[in-house]
């Protein structure tokens, strides 16, 4: 008699229902990680955290983003009750240096012509707390670019003014439809939040 292969699929209760979660505390101004959050169906709420970006010196790169989104997470002091605060944090990372957002257009050029033709790697950190837990995470994703005319980076810079994004270009708009050769890893992670590990970790988080 031939098995039937899906018939073990019904002998584990767990696999037949999603996981349910709290409410969200989301201490995050990007509006790609409420739009990523949002579309994989999690509610949440946005609450403002001001931290520092400071981390300590020689610090590998996917400690430095759990660092920070650690950090950002303690500067939130009040009582979080049956809720799970996420605070997270995003790396551009290339040639043993750490590219943040830039603070004007010159900087913005210097960091696109530094990831032309090269591959870099996006690190985000991801932390999860309750009152009584705290579980850090992180997520990375290799990315590659095509050659970058100036004219291409000029005109993303003067179109685009990707001032707000870690290494000074967002992977869901014309830099990425044009200049991203190649992706190894999560899409989303790149975009900010890795959505599917986060569903992961969160999900063995509310578990224990």
């Amino acid at each position: 008699m031939t098995a039937n292969p899906i018939s073990n699929q019904s002998t584990n209760p767990s696999l037949n229902a999603l996981p349910t979660f709290p409410k969200l505390l989301l201490a995050s101004k990007s509006p790609r990680r409420h739009q990523l959050l949002r579309d994989a169906g999690f509610d949440f709420e946005y609450i403002d955290i001001n931290a520092d970006e400071d981390y300590p010196a020689n610090l590998p790169p996917h400690e430095i983003c759990e660092f920070l989104a650690q950090h950002k997470s303690l500067h939130h002091q009040q009582p979080i009750q049956e809720k799970i605060l996420v605070t997270a944090d995003t790396i551009v990372y290339i040639n043993n240096q750490v590219l943040n957002k830039p603070a004007n257009a010159q900087e913005a050029a210097e960091m696109l012509n530094a990831l032309s033709n090269q591959t870099h790697t996006v690190y985000t950190g991801v932390c999860l707390r309750n009152d009584i837990h705290t579980h850090t995470f992180h997520d990375k994703t290799e990315v590659t670019f095509h050659p970058l005319t100036n004219a291409e980076i000029q005109h993303y810079i003067a179109n685009f003014a990707p001032f707000d994004k870690a290494g000074s270009y967002g992977v869901q708009d014309w830099m990425g439809y044009v200049g991203v050769k190649g992706i190894q890893g999560c899409f989303y992670n790149v975009m900010g939040f890795p959505v599917a590990k986060f569903y992961r970790e969160l999900a063995a988080f509310c578990q224990g």
